[in-house]
């Protein structure tokens, strides 16, 4: 067995157990779904970190994705994984992240291969998943704490505090990722000014997606933006 194939059914247990503690925390535990639904949606993210290290064929990526987009929407037909679904509204976000993490990986291994594997194109895929990782669920977690500003999008409602929370977020994690990642200087104006370019697009995206569809809007921004950094 090749190490790409064992890498890829680590990846594969890892995410499985990763649903199997959220179906505990809410069967077993009682915690609600939001809350096991942003673990889950977190704790994905930062798996998918794993993609570039472990896996170099993309086909093996999608094979991952795809796997677990039809396990996914076998969930929604079939009345399981209640710790993600079991939510009163429509969302499509779990259906749309494994999409958004192909195509990011896809940017990433493109830039990869034409800078002979350099680990500075790691942003391409880090920066656009780790704002939906974190950022995403800070928003979330401050907008509920803090529900000051609300403003209607689509049948849904977001908050001012929750944009605000994601803004900043994302302003400080785009900022760090250029410094460690790009591996060149950008004068400090610059590096902040494309950085609030990033995270104010994000931000305004997030706050307008409705249905789940941030998961796939918000990290093609993202990557988008990157594409064309100086």
């Amino acid at each position: 067995m090749s190490k790409e194939i064992t890498n890829m059914l680590i990846l594969s247990a890892c995410f499985l157990t990763l649903f199997f503690l959220a179906e505990i925390l809410y069967y077993q535990w009682k915690v609600h779904v939001d809350v096991t639904r942003k673990i889950v949606h977190t704790g994905s993210g930062f798996l998918t970190l794993l993609f570039p290290v472990m896996l170099e064929n993309h086909w093996f990526v999608l094979l991952l994705c795809g796997s677990f987009g039809l396990l996914l929407t076998g969930s929604l037909k079939f009345n399981f994984l209640k710790s993600i679904n079991a939510i009163d509204r429509v969302s499509y976000g779990s259906l749309l992240f494994p999409v958004a993490v192909y195509f990011c990986y896809m940017v990433y291994y493109f830039y990869a291969g034409l800078s002979g594997n350099s680990p500075h194109m790691f942003i391409y895929f880090y920066a656009p998943i780790l704002t939906l990782a974190i950022c995403d669920p800070v928003a979330a977690l401050v907008g509920k704490r803090y529900p000051f500003g609300k403003y209607k999008v689509g049948k849904g409602y977001k908050t001012l505090m929750g944009s605000g929370a994601f803004f900043i977020s994302s302003l400080l994690l785009i900022i760090i990722l250029l410094m460690y990642f790009k591996n060149y200087t950008l004068e400090i104006a610059n590096l902040f000014l494309f950085s609030a370019l990033i995270a104010i697009t994000g931000t305004a995206a997030e706050a307008i997606s409705s249905k789940g569809f941030d998961n796939l809007i918000v990290p093609l921004i993202v990557v988008f933006l990157l594409i064309f950094l100086p």
